[in-house]
């Protein structure tokens, strides 16, 4: 698939039909994440995979948003392991886990897989029920899954700002 097709008909799917993803479909979405750049390249993200009945439980008590994905992706990265910007006041672990999570997100789509980024949840308490080790902090959740019959992008989703109220030339 050619990836402007990708990054054009991606979208965050609202139901799920419940069916498991492939082995192969998961490898390459994992792969993508691993592959994606990282602030010195200290490769601090660490992503859980949810398909257990106990782990997707969790994740349901933490947020409405599961849609019936029968995968959630936990991205998380290590709070000690990060680059920290000249100045100190930034560092590198929520941006670099972004971007694997958005690397993960593009191969779905890619693979035949849909998606949904999901941040409406208590990254700390969620930690805690999956007994995540302290020095990582959750950014996102990833739902996996193929979408139920009829399910198609909300009405906003092709709605888009020209690049000239984005994009400034200095």
């Amino acid at each position: 698939m050619e990836f402007s097709e990708v990054v054009k008909n991606r979208y965050s799917c609202k139901k799920f039909d419940g069916r498991q993803i492939e082995k192969a479909q998961l490898e390459a979405i994992l792969e993508a994440g691993r592959l994606a750049p990282t602030a010195k390249n200290l490769q601090e993200q660490r992503v859980y995979v949810i398909q257990s009945e106990e782990g997707l439980a969790k994740i349901d008590k933490a947020t409405p948003c599961r849609y019936g994905a029968p995968t959630v992706l936990v991205v998380a990265f290590d709070k000690n392991n990060v680059f920290v910007y000249p100045g100190g006041k930034r560092n590198s672990g929520v941006e670099d886990a972004a971007i694997v999570a958005t690397h993960m997100t593009l191969a779905a789509y890619n693979a035949g897989v849909d998606s949904c980024w999901l941040n409406f949840f208590d990254p700390d308490e969620l930690a805690k029920d999956l007994g995540l080790p302290e020095n990582e902090e959750i950014l996102m959740l990833l739902d996996l899954g193929y979408a139920a019959e009829g399910t198609k992008p909300l009405p906003p989703h092709n709605s888009r700002k020209e690049l000239s109220e984005t994009v400034s030339y200095m």
